[in-house]
């Protein structure tokens, strides 16, 4: 393979169509979409400070470099790109990518990061920034930490664990998603979804798990969660903790130690199509706050 040590790019599409080259200790600087169109690349140590870098590319793979903030949207339409070691602070990135695997990356800027991806693997991921992986599929993530809001809307095919979440509206108009000994916590959790696993978790969430088709939970742990279960149905749902308030759920089997409030509005759900089991309900209500 071609080799490029400590080169300084700039200009537009530095190395155009590319095939078969390593490059290490270099530097992408002014120039737009200076990788466009190549294949078989291979990055060492270097640093991307401009915008568009990989597009259109196949078969990349990127250790230990650094995307700065002004370049953004650094790899749209690429197949088969590995990323690890590295710091990526530019926003936009990953967009209408097959095949991404990012090891030990820091995201500091992921606004709208990862969309319409599919055959995504994260592991030990950090990133701050909203709408993360909207309409992505085929995802795999383990130990990833997130700051950001409505994660995940509209992806489907998603296994996560040992993560933390600190995300409003996450795993909204999801499909097939699954969650393992992981940390949640954001208003509206995982509204209009289907088929949505928590296992082991610990959830904090103000309206969550409402609105949902096929709900399972697995000793999970409900903290600080409020008017949950709204309009779920099949619910099979086994809580560890105390539950806060229960809301209207449709259908299924909900089981905890002690639920605060339960609220059915009987013109609203049948009563008798969720089986909850509890020691203790502090109170029952048929009739919700705000419409009384």
């Amino acid at each position: 393979m071609k080799e490029y040590r400590q080169q300084f790019f700039s200009g537009e599409r530095a190395l155009y169509a590319e095939d078969g080259a390593r490059i290490y200790d270099s530097i992408f600087d002014d120039g737009e979409s200076p990788l466009k169109e190549s294949k078989n690349i291979e990055l060492y140590s270097s640093q991307f400070k401009w915008k568009y870098p990989i597009w259109y590319s196949n078969n990349v793979l990127v250790t230990n470099c650094n995307w700065f903030e002004m370049a953004r949207s650094g790899v749209w339409y690429t197949n088969n790109i590995t990323v690890k070691d590295s710091l990526i602070t530019a926003p936009k990135n990953f967009r209408r990518c097959d095949g991404v695997t990012l090891e030990n990356v820091n995201l500091t800027n992921a606004e709208e990061t990862f969309w319409n991806c599919k055959n995504i693997k994260l592991n030990n991921v950090t990133a701050k920034g909203h709408y993360f992986a909207m309409n992505s599929e085929n995802i795999e993530v383990d130990n990833f930490k997130l700051d950001g809001n409505y994660s995940f809307d509209g992806a489907k095919n998603i296994t996560v664990r040992n993560s933390v979440l600190l995300s409003k509206d996450s795993f909204w108009n999801t499909e097939n998603v699954t969650v393992y000994d992981s940390y949640i916590c954001g208003e509206y959790l995982g509204w209009n979804s289907k088929n949505l696993t928590f296992v082991n978790c610990t959830i904090e969430s103000l309206q969550g798990l409402c609105y949902i088709d096929n709900l399972t939970m697995k000793n999970c742990k409900l903290i600080n969660t409020t008017l949950a279960f709204e309009y779920a149905k099949e619910i099979d749902a086994e809580i560890t903790t105390k539950i806060d308030s229960v809301f209207n759920p449709v259908s299924g089997t909900i089981s905890a130690p002690e639920i605060e409030t339960l609220i059915v509005e009987k013109d609203m759900v049948n009563p008798d199509s969720t089986k909850i089991t509890c020691k203790a309900v502090g109170k029952k209500e048929e009739v919700v706050e705000w419409r009384r």
